[in-house]
């Protein structure tokens, strides 16, 4: 299909949503707001772009920071987040944004407490900085608005919008609405406020609606702005005073019209996209709803059989659990008759009674042979009698040591019975790992998974470039190992070899069951050790042009008031001006390496080494503009370097901006530099401005080398004079930001 046809197809669906062919009434959980839960009203855009209620956001800021709002201005909260706030008028509203006066709702100017404007996005669960001005910042979603007041007049079809100026009970129906003078008119009544010759015939009137929304978008920060870009970074409308010198100067915008033009072909598109693919949608609607049955049948069905297995291990339980307690009963009767027994016979031998009565009744008898013949019987009984006394036993142990039961293995097996399967596989974030002489892994787990013990990280060493063919074939090459149990999504690998290439799997654990390997992702490890520092707020550092964070680990070059009074002396000529900033650790010896990342908005940015020597020259003899013409090896790709440089001088700097990278120009003769591209083809000498740069500097054989620090791929290396210390350097003209790697700085900033 050609581009005429597209646009063609592109206009016919625009068309056809603008004439509501679409069904509003289809719509309508696009249009509630998710704090809520209630149609959208006064919606403003948060800058994560999703739209929120005027009140709720207001709601959301008392909610959070309630102890630094003025209890004065609150009201009570009866039930809906909704009724805390009185509803203002669209006009007052619009008033109100413009002024600032409720920018952080509840904060008075001479309050000590903090002002705070950070809530949680509702729909994305972000932490959202609403910045100085809080909601006067903020746009009012305008387009949604119209939509919304669409819904509503759908949904009362019936009800009909009444003439403003009419009166009860003659008031007639409206039949258009003054955009200009915010109200509504019958046929009469709009001819009679808005007669033909007068400035109010050339108000914008449309259809019957109760929103009105001003004419022009205005900008929030410069209330009497209009805006007329976009700003591709934050996604939002901006002004020309925005873009001149306010917070978006860095940033790239674009026109209103083209940024329109992109958006609606854009969009439009999508829609003709999912508009054609209605059959396919309706057919994976099917498949769905087929999914919902199974899923809720093949519950269904885990339940009943969950039941069952556990019902049979309750009956096995049951079981065991009824002779045990059977055989307790038993062994209990059984002990307490001999003991009773016992009791008994012990109860005979006191006097008067049982067997000590009855053998002194004997006595009493006087026949001898009588008495002899009954005597006999009862003294050995009398004996038996004595030596219990003597070695007194009980007939029974009281206790019942042998019905103790220990159940933990049984417990333990229980609590590990596993109703999940299989753990998934995790997967390795290739954009948050980092590799140096220390690899730090990170991993991401399903969406769906179910809680996991722990994951385990293996390795291996696959090579490296410096490695003869014997080396390669040591014990560990090739040999997994293993780390300790990891109980994060994270964890970091220490003692790993310079210039070698590593493999990298995961794997998780769940009630002792492993998941699969994750796919194995390979890293190549720097030619040399990390070397640790931060950007230095002393030497040389320009406070006018660079904002440096309160980490020291990202630098910002800003346009300012002084580089534009500069500015006024440069008439003809290629001439810039390039601030300087350095690392606060220097190298006098070894191999060290370091990585950062470069945004790809830099106008131009400088990145090499430079010695003590040459850094005093830069910083003690300040120029305020500078040429390429006169500094050798400035790396800029302009004519003024057509003279190769020969000779190591005691600093190198690379040349990145725009997206990419300058290869310095190189004499075919000379041997000191080396670069992956043809030097001689210009063309070649521009490459693509990677994502992370790295630098090696090996100070003993005073040589630089600069890398693609994502595949450690070597770009440019030359010979540089190490006759001092040396510094990472760092030089940037116009808009540009330096962030230096997490590892990097990690050391530094835990001193």
């Amino acid at each position: 299909m050609s581009d005429s046809e597209d646009m063609t197809e592109f206009a016919s669906i625009v068309e056809r949503i603008e004439r509501g062919e679409v069904p509003i009434k289809n719509i309508e959980r696009e249009l509630i707001c998710p704090i809520c839960k209630e149609l959208f009203t006064h919606p403003l855009i948060l800058p994560c772009q999703h739209s929120v209620c005027h009140k709720c956001v207001r709601e959301l800021l008392m909610l959070n920071h309630e102890d630094s709002f003025d209890a004065s201005s609150e009201c009570s909260l009866p039930g809906s987040p909704r009724s805390r706030v009185p509803s203002p008028s669209m006009e007052r509203l619009d008033r109100l944004v413009r002024s600032g006066s409720i920018s952080s709702p509840g904060w008075r100017r001479g309050s000590v407490t903090p002002r705070v404007t950070t809530i949680p996005c509702p729909g994305c669960q972000h932490d959202i900085d609403l910045g100085e001005r809080g909601i006067s910042m903020l746009f009012r979603n305008f387009t949604l608005e119209n939509i919304v007041e669409r819904y509503r007049q759908a949904a009362r079809a019936a009800v009909a919008i009444m003439c403003n100026i009419c009166k009860p009970p003659q008031q007639q129906e409206a039949t258009k609405s003054c955009m200009d003078c915010k109200a509504s008119y019958c046929n009469e009544c709009f001819k009679l406020h808005h007669p033909w010759g007068t400035p109010k015939a050339q108000h914008e009137y449309v259809g019957p609606t109760t929103n009105f929304r001003p004419k022009v978008l205005m900008c929030p920060e410069h209330e009497m702005e209009k805006v007329n870009m976009y700003c591709e970074v934050c996604r939002r409308p901006v002004c020309h005073l925005c873009k001149l010198g306010g917070s978006h100067a860095n940033h790239k915008v674009t026109s209103m019209s083209s940024a329109y033009k992109i958006l609606k072909e854009k969009l439009a598109k999508s829609i003709h996209y999912l508009i054609s693919k209605e059959d396919q949608v309706r057919t994976q609607i099917t498949d769905l709803d087929l999914l919902i049955n199974q899923t809720e049948e093949n519950g269904q069905l885990a339940e009943r059989q969950a039941n069952e297995h556990f019902e049979r291990l309750f009956e096995t339980l049951q079981e065991r659990k009824s002779e045990m307690l059977r055989s307790i009963e038993q062994s209990r009767n059984r002990r307490l008759d001999q003991l009773k027994a016992q009791v008994e016979e012990y109860q005979g031998m006191l006097e008067n009674s049982g067997l000590v009565g009855y053998a002194q009744e004997v006595l009493k008898e006087t026949d001898q042979s009588c008495f002899v013949q009954t005597a006999k019987q009862l003294h050995i009984r009398i004996q038996k009698a004595t030596e219990s006394l003597r070695t007194f036993h009980p007939a029974s142990d009281p206790c019942f040591d042998e019905f103790v039961l220990n159940t933990s293995r049984e417990e333990t097996l229980l609590k590990e019975m596993c109703f999940g399967g299989v753990p998934d596989p995790p997967l390795i974030d290739l954009s948050s790992s980092r590799v140096y002489n220390e690899a730090s892994i990170c991993w991401r787990l399903s969406d769906d998974h179910l809680p996991t013990d722990h994951h385990v990280l293996e390795y291996r060493r696959l090579g490296g470039a410096s490695q003869s063919p014997s080396q390669e074939d040591g014990e560990d090459s090739g040999v997994w190992r293993a780390t300790d149990r990891v109980y994060g999504p994270s964890t970091v690998v220490c003692d790993l070899e310079p210039d070698s290439l590593y493999s990298f799997r995961v794997r998780s654990c769940r009630n002792t069951m492993f998941s699969p390997h994750s796919p194995e992702v390979t890293f190549h490890t720097p030619p040399a050790p990390a070397f640790g520092f931060l950007f230095s707020d002393k030497c040389g550092f320009s406070t006018e042009r660079l904002v440096l964070n309160k980490r020291r680990d990202t630098v910002e070059s800003v346009a300012s008031m002084a580089f534009l009074l500069a500015a006024e002396r440069v008439q003809t000529g290629s001439y810039i001006g390039l601030d300087y900033i350095i690392g606060d650790m220097g190298i006098s010896q070894g191999r060290h390496y370091w990585a950062f990342k470069v945004e790809p908005y830099s106008y131009m940015v400088k990145v090499g080494v430079a010695s003590d020597s040459k850094l005093l020259e830069w910083f003690h003899n300040p120029r305020d503009t500078s040429s390429p013409r006169y500094d050798h090896d400035s790396g800029h790709d302009s004519g003024s370097e057509e003279a190769c440089y020969e000779l190591s001088q005691p600093f190198i700097l690379l040349t990145v901006g725009m997206g990419k990278l300058f290869i310095p120009k190189t004499s075919s003769s000379s041997s000191a530099s080396t670069v992956t591209a043809s030097s001689g083809d210009p063309g070649n000498r521009v490459l693509p401005m990677p994502q992370r740069l790295g630098v090696c500097l090996d100070y003993d054989e005073c040589r630089v080398y600069f890398y693609d620090a994502d595949t450690m791929r070597c770009l440019y290396e030359r010979q540089v004079d190490c006759s001092g210390t040396m510094y990472p350097a760092f030089g940037l003209m116009g808009s540009g930001k330096v962030q230096l790697e997490e590892f990097i700085t990690a050391k530094r900033l835990t001193f």
